[in-house]
């Protein structure tokens, strides 16, 4: 492959695949087995983020900075200078959202970005791919609106690929790939939106 494309992307998205860069550049495909997906209608937000959502500490906003998010989530983390977000996954995600497919929920204070995250929307599946937050709880919120937005656009499987400590805390748990790979093809013939128009109806029912 001699560059990543958006539609390099779809196709391994609804087989079940998905790159990552190596500290060079270099591209890999990856398919883990176990899984790791979050279920989206047992999620509950942590008590210690309702005031947070009470007082609407942070502004919310889909779609409005795609580029942006990318470049938060591969900025270097406390004492991690690698990341797997390359310029040219950057670029191929960039596509895929001008595209549709790809999409952001943001927080911002003082209009000025500080955090959020990204993923694929295909069929009824959300593929999470990366959250940063530059202020306390930034990206806790934005997972928040991203779970309220696949309730209501009625969205079956939320991917988050590997299990670690961070997905952990929103409620990630593992299944067999194999049971992955089933889901994910009934849910991706699916039809669901992942839709900026529904944030007002959530700011109103939060």
């Amino acid at each position: 492959m001699s560059f990543l494309s958006a539609d390099d992307l779809i196709y391994g998205y609804m087989n079940g695949i998905f790159p990552m860069a190596d500290a060079d550049g270099t591209l890999y495909w990856y398919s883990p087995d176990p899984r790791a997906i979050i279920p989206i209608y047992t999620y509950k937000s942590p008590k210690s983020l309702r005031p947070i959502l009470n007082k609407s500490v942070f502004e919310i906003r889909i779609n409005a900075d795609f580029n942006g998010v990318m470049r938060g989530c591969a900025a270097p983390r406390q004492g991690d200078d690698n990341t797997w977000i390359s310029d040219e996954i950057i670029k191929a995600y960039t596509d895929l959202h001008h595209l549709g497919f790809a999409h952001s929920v943001e927080t911002y204070i003082d209009n000025r970005l500080v955090g959020g995250l990204y993923g694929v929307a295909i069929g009824a599946v959300f593929f999470g791919e990366s959250m940063f937050h530059t202020v306390s709880n930034a990206s806790k919120v934005a997972f928040h609106y991203l779970i309220e937005i696949l309730k209501q656009q009625k969205f079956d499987l939320l991917d988050t690929q590997f299990i670690n400590d961070n997905v952990r805390r929103f409620g990630a748990v593992e299944i067999p790939k194999s049971d992955y790979i089933q889901q994910l093809k009934r849910a991706i013939s699916k039809k669901a939106r992942f839709t900026e128009a529904s944030i007002e109806h959530l700011f109103m029912h939060q």
